[in-house]
């Protein structure tokens, strides 16, 4: 059996309206995997700020050392010119924050964190699901970037956050626009949170076990009792 189909997965998919392929959203373990997978510092701040902080691609290799900031509400990045030329700042991590500080220090303040063009973004991100999809789920291949930025609205309404402070901090002119493109009905996580009350639905995990461990004689009893 393969890696693939012993796989387990939390993403959750939704077909494009008008077009071929997926909207795509990530549990926040699969979050981990993917930044787990970066190779390389640049990778990791790319899809950090991505997934971490919601910026577009065009956005994250916009964004200088100096771009990043302390505030009395925790690290934020300033996004000039983002769609729409609108400026906001967007919440993000300590390590994206620590490691902007350092490059400020070493480069100055106007280095690029990701020093790239929008289409390395797109390629280095597709070598990576290329990756994870290989060794856990084929629905891998269909994560694009913006799929992070979707991933990270979404895990914050998850998360309670106020509709349109997520609005405001991820650059969106009206909450009727989020709401219809980016947020899932409900993320991964929460799929999975609300599905572990349902105690007849846990039983699939111990019939999996089964067909796993002897997937023809779990096959054969099936057939013959039905």
């Amino acid at each position: 059996m393969s890696r693939a189909s012993e796989s387990t997965t939390g993403m959750f998919a939704e077909p494009f309206d008008t077009e071929d392929g997926f909207r795509m959203w990530l549990d926040q373990e699969e979050v981990t995997l993917l930044l787990s997978h970066a190779d390389g510092q640049q990778e990791e701040l790319a899809f950090a700020l991505g997934v971490r902080s919601g910026l577009r691609a065009s956005e994250i290799v916009a964004v200088e050392a100096g771009h990043v900031v302390d505030t009395s509400a925790g690290p934020r990045v300033r996004v000039y010119n983002s769609k729409g030329k609108r400026y906001r700042e967007t919440p993000t991590t300590e390590k994206v924050r620590s490691t902007a500080q350092t490059y400020a220090e070493l480069k100055g303040a106007d280095a690029k964190l990701v020093d790239h063009s929008k289409r390395w973004v797109q390629r280095h991100l597709k070598r990576v699901t290329d990756e994870l999809a290989a060794e856990h789920d084929e629905m891998w291949r269909h994560v694009t970037p913006h799929d992070l930025r979707r991933t990270w609205a979404t895990s914050l309404a998850a998360s309670d956050v106020d509709p349109l402070l997520v609005c405001d901090w991820g650059g969106w002119a009206d909450i009727e626009t989020f709401l219809e493109h980016y947020r899932g009905t409900y993320s991964p996580d929460a799929q999975r949170r609300e599905l572990s009350k349902v105690g007849w639905l846990s039983d699939g995990g111990a019939m999996r076990e089964a067909a796993d461990h002897d997937p023809e004689g779990w096959i054969v009893e099936t057939t013959e009792r039905v």
